[in-house]
């Protein structure tokens, strides 16, 4: 007691609390864990990982770390700044309610947020199910056969269909035609993903798209300013000619409107936003891509679909090209890594909970208020431009316009200005009838409700009789089942018990960073401040997001060594494609467009030379030693054989064999020496932060995960952010935006095109960076870097002596993650990888990372956050699962009857009258004393993936299958 009463002050004001939270071991477990490891010292330890020649050479220019509350009320503070008005200006992004049960129990659950993409799906069976749920509501909405699990954005999804469409056209053109009714946002990224493809745009009226020679279109419905049309005749003859046909529409008006399936769409995306998702300024928010049967294996993204477990119980399974950009590499259909899985759960979820009738009352209830406005308006002789309409009115205000909208923002309204003489309205879920009242008296016209709605009753409404929807929707059970809040809140908490996240245990992925979400970082995410910001309102109602923004670019540029930050990338996939981008620009301004020629590492991840061919670059795979680094000889030789034509070098670092290469300087420098720029894939910065840099090391662009060292959750497979920082040289070539630029005036970069729909991405999970950093502070971030290479060889020594560790440092030492290598142990047992991730089922943990980037291995990464009682948690079971291994060695197990081969062992089968196999029930079901206290079940076996290819189906089952 006497200590802390004669304590100095400052250690009583816990200034680093947050710090002591965030990183697992205390500093007896760190001295117990060096012990271990033979090693003084972690600044000893951090001398043998890293090398000196790279090192900073001081402190991260950031602020010492800050109290949870306190850094909570400084962004309070700071969020404040921000207007929120009632938005109507559409473009895409509409006001919604969250329903609460969703909001508590999903949005703001770690057991739904912080768990990973459902590569092991035995463990992920209930976020399996909500996707299945979004792919069943988008293809009933869509009309469409098939659809995936989810993409970043509209404006993107756009793109990726555009691309699809050349893959599965077999015109000649090159040419892909725009509805010139398109949302700008989506016209400003299909520009810049046309010309790194080599298209030429062509935009036009809709009904012109077949007088073109194209290879695919791209229509919208509604369109841009809320006009309905029929596109039946254009689709037609555009499939008359051979052309893929796509179209952006929305799901709120589907429910009422006659699909794209059944108009001859071959292709229909949009955002899902406005099914419970907020705005948040832009993002994130699930975009939809659904397509023909036919053309299943030229779809973008990931797709769940329905197989069956070894028991040949109903289990689901992401099917198809799952992850196949890391096999495909530069052929594959496209870079996407990240998929938007917990907004995606999200909208699925809002319909689940709505049901058929409950969604089309709310869109009802839209076009009703839309169409009492416009009502409203003509009665009052001002003219309307709009003729068939779900949401968006059309005004023509003249002279008027600009007081009209100084009148609506003083009153509390954004509209959109369409023209200097035209305002669009847009109305949402949020608006009310009270809403449209004030709207019409600041137009100058009466304000009856009861006799415009009788009035719009009697003319039946605005849209086209033709064009209304007569097929069922959401025919299946569980969307009309849950429609109590009861009854949702026991059905998602029935999904969420059969995945495992990181609240239950530790997640050892390689290259993916599975460490502490705080809960203090994750709070601001959901304020009405942050959350219910439209990305095209007024720049002046957003001073605190810019605040915010600008703040937490400042803190990356302190941690990377860049110049600049790029925010507008919305995934990693997203930030290698925007880094490229920015090199090739740069390459153009000098005279020198033709370097197009990128290096890639053999060891690379898939998304790297998938980005390259996206950006029209031509891929050299550079060869690996037999340690795992850069073959420098290689490197040099193919730097000097492309020469002029180099534009660049992909490279990570540490390594993805999850080493610090000591001549990183010597390959940058190589490159730099023929003109090439260096792009440093940010998936293991995790590894750098206050050690070294980007900058510091040579890297003249890097993407950087903000969902991995900056601890935005991975939400089930997203969301994601991938901000890129670039050298001063690079800087003017960044990413801007057509609707809402970004940065200064007289920016060099000015009228740059977008790479994704909003300015700033994801802006609204960007507050949990902010808060991470802000808590940590410079030291803090440097010690958590240090803690997870510490944690790291922890692991790596004590594996070795029963998993060979396939690559070290020069000095002996992994980076923050290691690669066991079980290809021996296979050829002499028959168990592999697969069989050891799957056993891990049963001993609570999900498994490291699978085969990548050595087929036959895992690659662990234990993160700094989880402590040293966890870390031999995990250990033990690794070591037991070795010593079954040995006893199939030894021939006291079958080499096909064993717990290996047959797990996950469900409670099902552990409690089954019959057990027929050579261990027991406890072996299977509780291998070690402790996993009893906290058992993880599986909720299905292993799970056939050849089956569910075979027999692809993905749409809900009946409900008696599960």
């Amino acid at each position: 007691m006497q200590d802390f009463l004669t304590a100095p002050l400052a250690r009583l004001e816990q200034r680093d609390a947050f710090l002591e939270r965030h990183i697992g071991p205390n500093p007896a477990e760190i001295a117990t864990m060096l012990a271990a490891l033979g090693t003084p010292s972690l600044d000893a330890l951090i001398d043998q990982t890293v090398p000196a020649a790279i090192r900073l050479e001081k402190p991260l220019a950031l602020a010492g770390s800050r109290p949870e509350h306190e850094a909570l009320a400084a962004l309070a503070a700071i969020a404040a700044k921000n207007v929120v008005k009632k938005s109507f200006i559409g473009l895409g992004y509409y006001g919604t309610h969250t329903p609460a049960v969703i909001l508590r129990n999903v949005m703001e659950n770690p057991g739904w947020y912080t768990a990973y993409t459902p590569y092991q799906a035995e463990i992920a069976q209930g976020r399996l199910e909500a996707l299945l749920n979004f792919q069943q509501m988008v293809i009933d909405l869509t009309g469409l056969e098939l659809a995936n699990a989810s993409l970043l954005d509209e404006a993107t999804a756009a793109a990726e269909a555009m691309a699809m469409a050349r893959r599965v056209s077999k015109a000649k053109s090159n040419a892909f035609f725009v509805d010139e009714a398109c949302f700008p946002q989506t016209l400003d990224v299909l520009r810049t993903r046309a010309h790194y493809f080599g298209f030429e745009l062509i935009l036009g009226p809709a009904v012109e798209a077949a007088s073109h020679d194209v290879f695919g279109a791209l229509l919208q419905y509604p369109d841009v300013n809320g006009e309905v049309r029929d596109l039946a005749a254009p689709l037609a003859a555009l499939k008359a000619k051979g052309a893929i046909s796509a179209v952006a529409c929305d799901l709120m008006a589907l429910l009422l409107l006659k699909s794209p399936g059944k108009m001859g769409a071959d292709i229909a995306l949009g955002s899902a936003q406005r099914f419970g998702v907020p705005m948040g300024f832009g993002g994130p928010h699930a975009a939809f891509f659904a397509t023909r049967e036919a053309y299943v294996r030229a779809m973008p993204g990931r797709i769940i679909g329905v197989s069956k477990d070894r028991h040949g119980k109903t289990a689901l399974r992401m099917t198809l090209q799952t992850r196949e950009q890391h096999i495909r590499r530069e052929k594959a259909n496209s870079n996407i890594c990240t998929s938007q899985v917990l907004l995606a759960n999200m909208a699925g979820l809002y319909a689940v909970y709505h049901g058929p009738q409950g969604l089309k009352t709310i869109a009802a209830r839209i076009h009703r208020l839309a169409a009492i406005f416009a009502e409203g308006l003509r009665q009052a002789g001002i003219k309307v431009l709009s003729r068939h309409f779900f949401d968006t009115v059309l005004v023509h205000t003249g002279a008027r316009t600009a007081q009209l909208l100084v009148a609506a923002e003083a009153a509390g309204f954004n509209l959109r200005q369409a023209s200097g003489e035209t305002v669009g309205v847009a109305m949402d879920e949020t608006t009310t009838a009270d809403d449209v009242a004030a709207l019409l008296a600041l137009f100058g016209a009466g304000s009856d409700l009861a006799a415009l709605d009788a009035a719009v009753v009697a003319a039946g409404g605005a849209l086209p009789a033709g064009l209304l929807r007569s097929d069922a929707i959401l025919a299946h059970p569980v969307f009309n089942t849950h429609h109590t809040e009861h009854e949702m809140l026991r059905y998602l908490k029935k999904l969420q018990n059969r995945d495992l996240a990181l609240d239950h245990s530790m997640i050892s992925l390689g290259s993916c960073t599975m460490k502490l979400n705080a809960t203090s970082e994750m709070i601001p995410v959901t304020w009405p401040a942050f959350a219910n910001l439209h990305p095209f309102a007024p720049r002046e109602q957003a001073q605190g997001y810019i605040e915010m923004i600008d703040g937490l670019a400042d803190y990356l540029k302190a941690v990377t060594g860049f110049d600049a930050i790029c925010m507008q990338p919305n995934s990693g996939a997203q930030g290698e494609y925007a880094g490229l981008v920015a090199i090739l620009r740069y390459h153009a301004a000098r005279g020198e467009a033709q370097r197009t020629v990128c290096l890639i590492p053999k060891s690379a991840h898939g998304t790297n030379p998938a980005t390259a061919q996206m950006c029209g670059m031509e891929v050299v795979a550079v060869n690996c030693d037999d340690n795992g680094n850069v073959d420098l000889d290689d490197l040099k030789a193919k730097a000097a054989q492309h020469g002029e034509r180099l534009a660049a070098l992909m490279i990570t670092y540490p390594s993805t064999h999850g080493v610090f290469e000591e001549n990183i300087r010597e390959i940058c420098a190589a490159v730099h020496a023929h003109g090439g720029q260096v792009y440093m894939d940010g998936a293991n910065l995790n590894a750098q932060v206050g050690l070294t840099s980007p900058a510091t090391i040579g890297a003249d662009v890097s993407h950087m995960n903000l969902h991995k060292t900056f601890c935005i959750p991975h939400g089930g497979g997203g969301p994601g952010m991938g901000p890129i920082g670039l050298k001063a040289h690079l800087a003017p070539f960044m990413a801007d935006h057509v609707v809402s630029p970004t940065g200064a005036p007289d920016r060099a970069n000015k009228g740059q095109g977008a790479v994704s729909a909003a300015p700033f991405g994801s802006a609204s999970i960007l507050p949990i960076s902010w808060m991470y950093i802000a808590m940590m502070g410079g030291e803090g971030l440097k010690r958590a870097t240090e803690v997870a290479i510490l944690n790291a060889n922890y692991v790596a020594t004590k594996l070795a002596p029963h998993y060979p560790v396939l690559y070290t440092g020069g000095k002996g030492r992994v980076a923050h993650e290691c690669i066991l290598d079980i290809r021996p142990l296979k050829a002499a047992t028959g168990v592999s990888e697969v069989d050891i991730a799957k056993r891990l089922m049963d001993y609570g943990f999900h498994a490291p990372t699978m085969s990548f980037p050595v087929p036959g291995t895992i690659m662990v990464e234990p993160t700094e956050s989880e402590d040293l009682a966890e870390l031999d948690r995990f250990i033990a079971a690794m070591v037991a699962i070795r010593e079954e291994i040995a006893r199939i060695e030894r021939g006291e197990l079958p080499a096909e009857d064993n717990p290996l081969k047959n797990a996950p062992h469900t409670q099902f089968e552990v409690s089954a009258a019959a057990w027929n196999h050579a261990y027991s029930r406890e072996e299977a079901a509780f291998p070690l004393p402790w996993v009893a206290e906290n058992k993880f079940w599986p909720s299905v076996g292993r799970i056939d993936d050849v089956y569910g290819d075979r027999n692809l189906f993905c749409a809900c089952v009946p409900m008696g299958e599960y």
